[in-house]
């Protein structure tokens, strides 16, 4: 009887995953209906499997995340950039993985996991889009260019196979120190950000990928990078409620599926340094309770440094993030580290009803989640068409949309000296750590000469770049200057007191240039993609008048001077 009950439940799941158009037949009751009666049918391997999502090494799936799937029958594997050299390749991969899964006794499908932000965060590239970014969209303060943003991206993913995306990143950038936030921040005022957040959210839903907001609950004012400590943030209780947590307070009105927690403390409302990904405060009782959240809660990596902050080591620290509320731990590497998590969870859902019945809930969302993505009519397919990969990424309405979203997001910095004035005799020098920029200003400015640096050079041969930038800049009757982080700023400053005319584009953050009251004709372009400088150089040339308001409230006030 049990077996007979149990081929039902599998034949069910099946039906209800694998079935591109299968029709709403049953409602939220009769779902969690089923999902109790799979659950009831899962061994303990099989529970502890959907908490995880792991990533591996290569660009094709190793053996050891195909022995994982099989065997600890895993919920999920995230792509990394280090996972893509060309889409096809990525797509059969995929169908690898997932064929892998269907094989298992319930065969659950995996989340297919990845960080396709948009702009300067974009793990799976070959040809999809460069798009110029959140920040680009807070210059345009256009919710239209929000949506179709996060659709373009959406079904670019949705043809490879990828049925989750840890997008949109919601966190405001009102600190200028926050720079591993940047231009992936819409931008520094909290309404902004939520209303272009919930746009994103919106468009990319459109698609069935699953949306992730990140990092809770906000990493935009935190001066450190989580991935190599643990940022503090100091702000109260009544500062985050108005500021960081109103994008996802519209978002969770919306519905969005799936929120990222984040390795930053916040001892000023906890009293401790504990990051909130381990923080039951902040999980179960602010996010779950409080703002009324249903979905999915998955970690930051866990390998990353802010989220091991005690000796306990990574084991622990992920048994206290399931502990605390998140339902789904991701891990990037490696084989070793996961079973040493592996064995430590499964003693205690062996051997502890509390934790047990914790992982029993989170696979409840999980499986709820992944029968309301997977069972939509317009689901990501499983088994990718190899054929579509090649013909239609990227699209022609994405490549047109982005090109025209760049030109409207274009904004001036600095306005003394524009449109610049260039004729057949001028000496131009273009300089930057990006050769498409290098490229681009080539075609505009047939005769200009081209200077590449490193965007972060080795650290013994900084000097000899500052040295020699230097020297050869003054040979110049102008430079135009690709402003992108510090090292480039510390390039950019060389060249303070030559007699050579400077103009600055500047990509990703504006903030850079605040200081540099020297600059005489700057615009902000907030993409590193070709349909970013070249919007970028139009303007500085006076081919069309920039219209983008830069979206950092400290910058507001210094352009057009």
């Amino acid at each position: 009887m049990k077996k007979l009950k149990t081929l039902i439940i599998v034949l069910f799941l099946t039906l209800t995953l694998y079935l591109p158009a299968l029709p709403q037949f049953f409602d939220n009751t009769e779902t969690d209906i089923l999902i109790e009666e799979i659950i009831s049918e899962m061994d303990n391997t099989e529970l502890l499997g959907q908490v995880m999502l792991l990533g591996y090494y290569g660009l094709d799936p190793s053996e050891e995340i195909l022995d994982w799937i099989s065997s600890k029958k895993i919920g999920g594997v995230k792509i990394f950039g280090w996972n893509v050299s060309n889409l096809e390749r990525l797509g059969r991969s995929i169908s690898l993985m997932q064929k892998t899964a269907e094989e298992t006794p319930l065969g659950i499908p995996l989340f297919i996991a990845t960080d396709q932000e948009g702009g300067w965060v974009r793990h799976v590239k070959g040809n999809t889009s460069i798009t110029p970014g959140n920040m680009s969209i807070g210059a345009t303060s256009m919710p239209e260019d929000a949506y179709r943003t996060g659709k373009y991206i959406g079904q670019e993913l949705k043809t490879i196979g990828i049925n989750m995306n840890f997008a949109p990143t919601v966190d405001i950038y009102t600190n200028p120190d926050a720079d591993v936030i940047g231009p992936r921040a819409f931008s520094s005022d909290p309404m902004t950000t939520a209303t272009l957040s919930t746009s994103f959210f919106q468009g990319q839903d459109s698609t069935a990928v699953i949306s992730t907001a990140k990092h809770f609950p906000g990493h935009g004012s935190a001066g450190g990078d989580s991935h190599g400590m643990l940022p503090v943030v100091n702000a109260d209780l009544q500062t985050l409620w108005d500021r960081e947590l109103l994008p996802y307070r519209f978002l969770i009105k919306r519905g969005i599926p799936a929120i990222m927690s984040g390795h930053i403390s916040f001892p000023e409302i906890t009293g401790n340094n504990i990051a909130a990904s381990g923080s039951e405060y902040f999980l179960t009782k602010l996010l779950r309770e409080e703002m009324g959240f249903e979905g999915i809660i998955i970690t930051d990596d866990m390998v990353m440094a802010g989220a091991d902050i005690t000796s306990r080591g990574i084991d622990e620290t992920c048994y206290n993030a399931l502990i605390a509320g998140n339902d789904i731990i991701m891990i990037s590497r490696t084989a070793s580290t996961y079973q040493k998590i592996w064995d430590y969870l499964y003693h205690k859902v062996q051997t502890d009803k509390d934790f047990k019945n914790i992982v029993t809930k989170s696979v409840s969302r999980i499986l709820k989640t992944k029968l309301t993505y997977l069972k939509r009519e317009d689901s990501v397919n499983l088994y990718p068409d190899i054929e579509k990969i090649k013909n239609d990424i990227p699209s022609i309405k994405g490549s047109n949309f982005f090109l025209d979203q760049a030109f409207r997001s274009v904004s001036i910095l600095r306005n003394n000296e524009l449109p610049i004035s260039i004729d057949d005799n001028s000496s131009i020098l273009l300089a930057a750590p990006y050769r498409t920029f290098l490229n681009e200003g080539k075609k505009q400015i047939k005769n200009a000469s081209t200077y590449y640096f490193p965007f972060i050079p080795e650290k013994e041969s900084e000097q000899n770049f500052l040295i020699d930038f230097k020297s050869e800049a003054q040979n110049y009757d102008r430079v135009i200057f690709c402003l992108a982080n510090d090292f480039s700023l510390e390039m950019l400053k060389t060249l303070e007191n030559l007699e050579v005319q400077v103009t600055v584009i500047s990509a990703l953050s504006p903030v850079l240039i605040q200081e540099q009251q020297w600059i005489r004709s700057a615009v902000a372009v907030y993409g590193t993609g070709y349909e970013s400088f070249l919007a970028g150089f139009s303007a500085i040339l006076g081919n069309f008048s920039p219209t983008g308001t830069v979206p950092i409230e400290s910058l507001q006030n210094h352009g057009h001077n």
